[in-house]
């Protein structure tokens, strides 16, 4: 098939730089034009990156020498792409008000940010646990007055490290969670070049955060009334967040009760047995087993763990009863991959599988 023109917004950033190398072999994107501040508008992506590439993997040789564009002239790089991903630096409003004004040029915008995740018709998915939202694009669109324009987000990168073990036992109707996050420095866009702060050392807040980690999980579990996300009432979820000296994977550690309390071989016969959409439809960077157990007492770990199928997976380990709860558990996810820009790119294969991105 003729690949989809594809453009990133926010592309010098350092999810900006993920998409960059996550899109660079797609097998049906191309990426045909990147946007970033003024201040990078009209200089090469190597000059306006400098000595800012925060990868471990070199900067592809396809975007070296591609002209950046003003991330605020909407219509100029709109006209270029047939949708675009948004991981642009700016304030909430801001961001809001540019992702709308991209979709209302009919162009479909898959998002890293947090600003539309409560924008009630907005959906906010994770490809394999409620796929279902996406149908209220339709609704969206009608607001918008477009035909081919959106915007559908992905939720926070740290609750992708819980949330798919939880949703793969709603059966059971889990009533109360306690998920405490420990955080990569990418999570906040740093690197242990840029951060020294934060060696040897752990930060025991990171703004907004626990507020995302006990919400956000609700919305997935939402449905769809009167053209909104309504979000699900339960379970109780209660969070702390820490920042840790990591580059990269989330770690969660999760207490939860159930009305109906599962046995272990249930819980791991649902872990290992989950699959979602994206794994039916066999999407480019689907991980085959999305939750991946581990039997070890000392693992996942963040190190030896993260990259698991590309670091599309997420893993689970240490699942024993509890004194206080019925079980708990650790999980793992790769922030920077599955948590933000996988995660988008994720999004997006699922919206072309099913004909809601297309060629302009």
């Amino acid at each position: 098939m003729e690949k989809l023109k594809v453009g990133i917004l926010g592309a010098t950033g350092m999810v900006g730089q993920r998409f960059i190398t996550l899109l660079a072999d797609h097998p049906w994107y191309e990426i045909t034009t990147l946007a970033a501040s003024p201040r990078s508008a009209g200089l090469t992506y190597e000059e306006a990156v400098g000595d800012r590439w925060k990868l471990d993997i070199p900067m592809p040789e396809c975007v070296k020498k591609m002209i950046v564009k003003n991330v605020n002239e909407v219509e100029a790089v709109a006209s270029e792409v047939d949708f675009v991903f948004s991981a642009v630096d700016m304030s909430k409003d801001e961001i809001r008000a540019i992702e709308e004004a991209y979709a209302k040029t009919e162009t479909p915008v898959v998002s890293n940010n947090s600003a539309h995740r409560w924008t009630p018709d907005v959906p906010m998915v994770v490809p394999e646990l409620n796929p279902e939202h996406l149908d209220v694009i339709p609704f969206q669109q009608k607001r918008l007055g477009t035909t081919r324009g959106f915007i559908v987000v992905k939720p926070n990168c740290s609750i992708q490290s819980y949330t798919p073990m939880l949703h793969a036992l709603r059966e059971f109707k889990p009533t109360v969670v306690i998920a405490s996050t420990y955080q990569a420095i990418s999570g906040a866009g740093k690197t242990f070049k840029d951060w020294p702060e934060i060696v040897d050392n752990v930060i025991p807040y990171i703004g907004g955060e626990e507020a995302k980690s006990e919400q956000e999980p609700l919305r997935i579990w939402g449905h769809i009334e009167n053209g909104v996300i309504v979000k699900a009432e339960s379970p109780i979820i209660t969070s702390q967040c820490l920042r840790v000296p990591v580059s990269n994977g989330h770690t969660a550690s999760v207490f939860m009760s159930f009305e109906k309390k599962p046995t272990k071989e249930e819980i791991l016969d649902r872990w290992a047995n989950f699959k979602g959409l994206p794994q039916e439809l066999n999407l480019p960077h689907a991980p085959k087993q999305f939750i991946h157990y581990f039997e070890e007492d000392d693992r996942p770990q963040a190190k030896l763990d993260r990259d698991v199928e590309g670091g599309m997976a997420v893993s689970a380990g240490r699942l024993r009863e509890d004194i206080v709860y019925d079980w708990k558990f650790v999980g793992l996810s790769h922030n920077t991959l599955r948590g933000a820009a996988g995660g988008a790119v994720l999004i997006a294969e699922l919206l072309t599988a099913q004909g809601r991105i297309t060629k302009k």
